[in-house]
């Protein structure tokens, strides 16, 4: 059974009750030994980059290896359900994303319930993604695309890595909230998306921006706009897709989550160490050439993005009747 948002954010709030010289001592001693960092997916995409290049840093920090573990399957279910069954003890992490909100509400007989299973220790960063085209499509705004898609209804195709993706969710709350009819195509992954997205065959997509940059510069696709609520460094000429679409927004995510139950001590300090990285100036930039922007703050404060996040897109899903391949 499914926890209620507000069950969940007094969880993620909640510190147990411990003798203070005890939690000190145990935050002291964490890490002792080598830390699992669980990935949901193959090695080299968005999470596993971003799980390594916090997993360097806290090594570096902490004095212990943070080590990746990749464990795809069923759309990062698979690596959730590993964490949730470890001990409870700081030493298995789970790289959360968007994924974990979306699956949240898509999957209705997972093992495991992620608001009430896992405890949010940190955000890491938060990845915008950008409206395009095909060229051959005769819109060059977010306002003529939208009245292109309502004089055609059904005639243009949306295409998404897979059922479910952050991009195909991004794409979905668009078509809810403009009110047009595009027809989704689903791949088994962007690259096979991308080469028909270049030949003509589907004419609309939301993709991250650090893969599609390249063939927008090159003039092979066309950036209508991006998807969050003020414009980007990296593309300052493209609007938000909220200057036309009041209230549009959609990102990736990347975080940090732990089995529940896991010492408030341990949560806290794993926070701080991450939440100093975002205060070094090289990490910064790292992150800044990867595309990403800092999430930052407290275990309850990304407690509380997560439950935003996972009822947002519940609303998103019912309304599309989207169901898991």
């Amino acid at each position: 059974m499914k926890l209620p948002r507000r069950t969940f954010l007094h969880l993620a709030a909640g510190v147990a009750a411990l003798p203070a010289v005890s939690r000190i001592a145990r935050a002291q001693a964490y890490p002792a030994r080598p830390v699992r960092l669980i990935v949901g997916y193959a090695p080299g995409g968005v999470s596993d980059i971003y799980a390594r290049l916090m997993g360097q840093w806290l090594s570096e920090r902490l004095g212990k290896q943070f080590l990746v573990e990749n464990r795809p399957g069923t759309a990062g279910n698979l690596a959730a359900e590993v964490v949730v069954k470890s001990p409870p003890d700081g030493y298995t992490l789970l790289a959360l994303g968007s994924n974990n909100a979306i699956n949240f509400t898509l999957y209705d007989h997972l093992t495991f319930d992620l608001i009430r299973d896992i405890a949010p220790v940190a955000g890491l960063e938060r990845n915008p993604l950008v409206m395009e085209v095909n060229p051959s499509v005769p819109a060059r705004t977010v306002a003529e695309l939208i009245s292109y898609a309502k004089a055609n209804p059904g005639k243009l195709n949306m295409g998404s890595g897979g059922i479910g993706s952050t991009p195909h969710v991004a794409g979905e709350l668009f078509k809810m909230m403009a009110g047009v009819n595009m027809v989704h195509v689903p791949y088994r992954g962007t690259g096979a998306m991308f080469a028909d997205f270049l030949g003509g065959q589907v004419q609309v997509a939301f993709d991250n921006v650090p893969s599609s940059i390249g063939d927008i510069r090159a003039g092979q696709l066309r950036a209508l706009a991006v998807t969050t609520t003020t414009r980007l460094d990296v593309l300052p000429d493209i609007p938000t897709v909220g200057e036309s679409v009041p209230g549009y927004e959609a990102i990736g995510w990347t975080g940090i989550g732990a089995p529940r139950n896991t010492p408030p001590d341990v949560v806290d300090k794993l926070n701080k160490e991450i939440n100093a990285a975002f205060a070094d100036l090289k990490f910064r930039a790292r992150l800044a050439d990867l595309g990403g922007v800092a999430l930052t703050g407290s275990p309850s404060e990304f407690g509380t993005f997560i439950a935003d996040e996972t009822d947002k897109w519940a609303k998103v899903i019912k309304f599309a009747g989207i169901k898991p391949e």
